[in-house]
């Protein structure tokens, strides 16, 4: 086995047991409550494989609990996150599934307020990597090694155009970008890797653009 740095075998700075079932379950609920964009009120965490056999064991219920509250891994409050998480009115559900799944450390976050819902699948693969599989209807391939802007729009002529010169009129660099949709003509979603950190005056000039319906700035 070929490791890329010290980092994969040992793991991220963390609070916890185990980089897959630590750091790397609070890394697919932070990259969830960025792109819910807010703290849900409710949230189902639906877990396969692994996660549901050893997840209150090995502190996965924790993390994932604790970077849906926007927790970095290595946060002295990542153990009191279940306590935390009920004083700030965010109800949790764990529901263990019996399916197979693609990875054995896989989560299902399905997140509400109100009418506002949302769903992401993701895996732990390892020295706190991850990778997200599924948001709502859009397959992906997104590591979450890198910051990126996810953009729902509608598909029609133009709309990439625009938000590629708007990143370039801030002088974003884009590592990699990913276009998925359902139907042609229907919805489609941009996931937009850069290499820096952008403001929220960007996110803000591409969510003008007409025919696109939200955008998310996943920040590391």
């Amino acid at each position: 086995m070929k490791f890329n740095s010290v980092f994969d075998v040992i793991g991220p700075v963390m609070i916890g047991p185990s980089s897959s079932h630590t750091a790397g379950a609070s890394r697919i609920g932070a990259i969830a409550r960025s792109v819910f964009s807010e703290q849900p009120a409710q949230v189902e965490i639906h877990l396969y494989g692994s996660f549901a056999k050893t997840y209150k064991g090995h502190g996965t219920d924790v993390a994932l609990i604790g970077g849906l509250l926007g927790f970095l891994p290595d946060d002295p409050r990542m153990k009191e996150s279940p306590k935390l998480a009920e004083e700030w009115g965010m109800h949790i559900q764990f529901i263990e599934e019996t399916e197979e799944a693609p990875h054995p450390n896989t989560v299902k976050l399905v997140l509400k307020n109100g009418m506002k819902q949302m769903t992401l699948v993701g895996a732990s693969i390892g020295g706190g990597k991850v990778e997200i599989i599924r948001l709502n209807e859009f397959e992906l391939e997104f590591t979450g090694t890198a910051p990126a802007l996810l953009v729902l729009h509608e598909d029609k002529f133009g709309i990439i155009a625009s938000v590629t010169k708007i990143i370039a009129d801030y002088e974003v660099n884009i590592g990699a970008m990913k276009v998925s949709r359902k139907v042609k003509g229907d919805d489609a979603l941009m996931v937009i890797e850069v290499d820096q950190q952008v403001d929220e005056s960007l996110t803000l000039e591409i969510a003008k653009v007409n025919g696109i319906f939200q955008v998310a700035s996943i920040v590391l």
